[in-house]
């Protein structure tokens, strides 16, 4: 995926979505970017973004989806809203037992 481009629309919600990061820095991770909007992301967030990200760029966001980023709510909804049917698994760090603390 390459990086999306430095509207100030998109640097505004990369701001957002992504508080730990400087927004350009954000947007050069696409995937990074868009698996926090699609977690953490507003109804304006998501229209900052039509006509730039369509329906198979979020699909690749499922398909290498970040470990930690997505909840469980959002993973479900947004594999659900691209057909991605029975909804898989949450990606996990590896290395890391589901359900078992980091020491």
């Amino acid at each position: 995926m390459n990086p999306l481009p430095q509207t100030p629309e998109l640097l505004a919600v990369a701001a957002r979505v992504v508080w730990f990061k400087r927004p350009t820095e954000t947007l050069a991770d696409r995937v990074h970017f868009l698996a926090h909007v699609m977690t953490y992301g507003t109804v304006q967030d998501l229209q900052a973004l039509n006509g730039v990200v369509g329906p198979n760029e979020f699909r690749e966001t499922l398909d290498n989806a970040p470990p930690g980023v997505f909840d469980a709510r959002s993973w479900a909804y947004w594999n659900l809203k691209c057909g991605r049917e029975p909804v898989p698994p949450l990606p996990v760090r590896r290395g890391v037992e589901p359900g078992r603390p980091r020491v």
